[in-house]
C-alpha cells in the first residue's frame, strides 16, 4: 500500500516573500481591489462566519485600534464568506451592542474563491470553518507576515500591531526585531559572512548577537 498516495495535497497557497495575490469584491466599503492598497502597509484578516462569538470580539477589538493602524500607515481590510447585505447587519449590530462603529472595509468571499487562493482553505473544503488568517502586506504587495489561528481562539490585537511594527522597523534596513521586541527597542545586527570577523570580534558571540549600528553610526 502506498501511504504516501493518501496524504493529502496541502492547500494552495502564498508564502512569505510572494506577492499577495489581487481580487476584486465587494465590500462594506464599495467595491475594491487588492492592488488599491499599493503605497501602503495592509492587514487582511479572515474570519470563519459573521455573528460567531470570537469574530464579534475581534472586530469590536480591531474597530477600537483602527486609529493605531492609521498611525502606522496600515489599513486594514476583513474578509468572509458571508455576503455582503449579512456583513452589514452584524456591524449594525456590532454598532448598536458595543457603541463602536466598523469603518475598515469587509469584503464578501461566498465561494471561497479568495479564501482557496491564499491557502485559507484547501480546494477541496466547502466549509470556512478553519479560516482565521492574517496576512501583512507591505507597500510593494509583498507578503511578509502570516498568521493562522483556530476558528476557536482569537487574535491578540497588541501583537498584530507588534508584528507591524517589527516589520516596519527592519523594512528595508539593516536590523532583526529579537524575541518580545516592542516599538523603540534597539534591534540586533545582522551576523557577520566572514570566518575573518569572526576571529576579529572582541567577545565571544559579538560577531552574530550584537545591537545593529544606528543609521549613520559607525
Amino acid at each position: 500500500m502506498n501511504l504516501q498516495s493518501q496524504i493529502p495535497p496541502p492547500p494552495v497557497g502564498i508564502r512569505l516573500g510572494d506577492l499577495a495575490p489581487d481580487f476584486a469584491a465587494r465590500s462594506t466599503m464599495g467595491d475594491l481591489s487588492l492592488s488599491d492598497y499599493r503605497g501602503r502597509w495592509l492587514v487582511l484578516f479572515s474570519h470563519p462566519a459573521d455573528f460567531t462569538p470570537v469574530c464579534t470580539s475581534e472586530f469590536v477589538a480591531l474597530a477600537q485600534a483602527a486609529d493605531d493602524f492609521e498611525r502606522r500607515d496600515c489599513a486594514l481590510l476583513g474578509l468572509s464568506v458571508d455576503s455582503l447585505f449579512s456583513h452589514f447587519a452584524w456591524l449594525r449590530m456590532i454598532r448598536d451592542r458595543f457603541d463602536i462603529e466598523v469603518r475598515f472595509p469587509v469584503i464578501e468571499d461566498p465561494t471561497m474563491v479568495i479564501g482557496k487562493a491564499y491557502g485559507m482553505v484547501s480546494a477541496e473544503d466547502s466549509d470556512s470553518a478553519t479560516v482565521r488568517s492574517t496576512y501583512f502586506i507591505d507597500p510593494q504587495g509583498v507578503v511578509r507576515a502570516i498568521t493562522c489561528y483556530p476558528f476557536d481562539v482569537g487574535r491578540s490585537i497588541p501583537e498584530m500591531l507588534r508584528v507591524l511594527d517589527a516589520l516596519q522597523a527592519v523594512s528595508g534596513k539593516s536590523g532583526l526585531a529579537p524575541a518580545n521586541w516592542q516599538k523603540g527597542d534597539a534591534l540586533l545586527g545582522d551576523p557577520t559572512g566572514s570566518l575573518d570577523q569572526v576571529y576579529k570580534a572582541k567577545g565571544q558571540t559579538d560577531w552574530f548577537y550584537k545591537q545593529a549600528k544606528p543609521k549613520g553610526g559607525k
